[in-house]
């Protein structure tokens, strides 16, 4: 079931959501295109989505037996490996279901821990992501011993180690206390290297994942932090100094968002998102391309909040304009519209950006602003 193409196998599987309540299945549609496109992320083929009407999620299941038997005879037929839940899934539901389809069973939360697992780089992200992961596997246990029996691969199963059964949960328990620790450790020496670089401005790039974040900060900068055309591309913070007109100032680089994260991602990326706290103006980037590009702004303006950013001088910059027809451009300083790609507007960017850091630097260094002429807009 696995298909080789340029080097990368494809897993085939199938997404399953919920209309709960009397929820709205357009939405429930969106997530599971979010969810498809999740997968592909992480190395999955969708072949087929399934959705279901429920007045509440079985305890024992999460979806009813009709729908089992349904989604059953496809696996059945199609040489299914992966079952992947838009909704979070208890550790016995997850169980249950794997005895039934007899295939690996995700929900969001374990996708998004799997790529986050591939796109970790640094010692700092990987060890952020072994935290969020081992406290995700530890009430899982029990159903983490059936997959290493198996020794499965591919979504899912990049574990944060493997060579030994986790069925202790003592052992475990120590290492989340080890990776919190080191994370502490860590915290501290990120903490220190922020305060060495003084008083300068600080902005910082927000965002849903796979906005352009990365691509901007490429464009404004001139440096070549990595960007792809895939969720969660970029995962550790890179702070580079710009210089715009002879005015200084520290442009970072942020993890994007998205709907439904994780609170273990959350908890564990506190120190990355520290950056965006002790950020003087945030630049909130937007794919205005993408049809739900408000819900987006939504969710990050939620997170935000929650890390009790969300009063912040914002800059809203709708990238991909360019990727739009006939639309009208109405530039002001609180929001542009850009293309990254084409380079359309930055001049724009970069002039409200320099008025806005030059009103915050003229108040830190006062006897130094006649180094700093103003430009026109």
């Amino acid at each position: 079931n696995l298909i080789e193409n340029k080097k990368i196998f494809y897993e085939n599987s199938i997404v399953v959501g919920a209309v709960i309540n009397n929820g709205s299945a357009i939405i429930v549609n969106e997530f599971l295109d979010e969810l498809c496109f999740l997968a592909e992320t992480a190395g999955g083929k969708v072949l087929r989505r399934f959705i279901q009407k429920l007045e509440k999620p079985n305890p024992k299941t999460f979806i009813g037996s009709g729908k089992i038997q349904e989604i059953q005879f496809f696996i059945k037929n199609n040489d299914i490996s992966s079952v992947i839940f838009d909704d979070e899934l208890s550790p016995s539901q997850q169980l249950n279901l794997e005895k039934i389809f007899r295939c690996k069973i995700i929900d969001r939360t374990g996708l998004i821990l799997d790529i986050f697992a591939q796109r970790a780089k640094t010692s700092y992200a990987k060890t952020q992501v072994q935290l969020a992961q081992y406290e995700y596997l530890m009430p899982r246990l029990k159903g983490l011993w059936t997959h290493l029996e198996r020794q499965k691969g591919g979504i899912g199963m990049r574990g944060p180690g493997e060579t030994e059964i986790e069925t202790d949960r003592r052992i475990v328990r120590d290492k989340v206390s080890l990776l919190k620790k080191k994370l502490s450790t860590i915290d501290k020496q990120m903490s220190v290297q922020r305060g060495n670089r003084g008083k300068l401005v600080r902005v910082a790039l927000v965002g849903y994942t796979n906005v352009g974040k990365s691509t901007i900060m490429n464009q404004i900068s001139k440096s070549k932090v990595f960007a792809e055309d895939k969720l969660f591309a970029t995962l550790d913070t890179t702070v580079r100094k710009v210089v715009i007109e002879n005015l200084p100032f520290l442009l970072s680089d942020t993890v994007g968002f998205i709907r439904k994260l994780p609170t273990q991602l959350i908890e564990s990326f506190k120190s990355t998102l520290s950056e965006i706290e002790e950020s003087d103006i945030l630049l909130h980037i937007v794919d205005v391309s993408h049809p739900n590009y408000q819900q987006h702004i939504d969710s990050v303006d939620v997170i935000l909040n929650e890390i009790n950013c969300g009063d912040k001088e914002t800059i809203i910059v709708f990238n991909k304009v360019d990727k739009l027809k006939n639309m009208p451009l109405k530039n002001s300083k609180t929001k542009i519209y850009i293309s990254a790609i084409e380079k359309l507007n930055f001049d724009f960017l970069k002039n409200t950006l320099y008025e806005k850091v030059s009103k915050i630097h003229e108040k830190r260094f006062p006897y130094n602003n006649y180094l700093y002429p103003k430009i026109e807009s």
